[in-house]
């Protein structure tokens, strides 16, 4: 079986984190700190959306493949993966411009909502097929 949704998910969201590595990267430049944040409020958010980012979207696509393989009907990989994009874009957008606010936590929300979708299936899945 090929996986047909989860490497559109995976490649939207893989180019979804350059911009916000490059966001850092160019903080540093214009700001000359080489090292952790050196207290600048606008680094530090832009450093918690990149890791906040990359602490919970490899594990989830992880998950997503998996489920892929073990069966997850498409409509779902598409629900809980388009699910996760937009978790990732409000959660980063609403860090970037005031740092915190119902974007952050309703982001977040919808990451979980996919990380348990996903997980779920995993558990589910690989659970129905250890008793066959």
């Amino acid at each position: 079986m090929s996986m047909i949704v989860t490497p559109v998910i995976a490649g939207i969201l893989v180019l979804a984190q350059i911009p916000l590595t490059l966001l850092v990267g160019y903080r540093r430049l214009k700001t000359d700190i080489r090292f952790l944040d050196g207290g600048d409020e606008t680094l530090i958010r832009r450093m918690r959306t990149h890791g906040n980012f990359t602490e919970t979207v490899p594990s989830t696509l992880i998950a997503m493949a998996l489920a892929e393989i073990n069966g997850m009907p498409v409509w779902a990989l598409w629900l809980f993966g388009t699910t996760l994009v937009a978790g990732r874009a409000v959660h980063a957008a609403q860090i970037l411009s005031t740092g915190w606010g119902l974007g952050r936590s309703s982001g977040m929300g919808l990451t979980f909502l996919a990380m348990l979708a996903f997980g779920g299936w995993c558990l589910w899945s690989g659970t129905a097929i250890s008793t066959r």
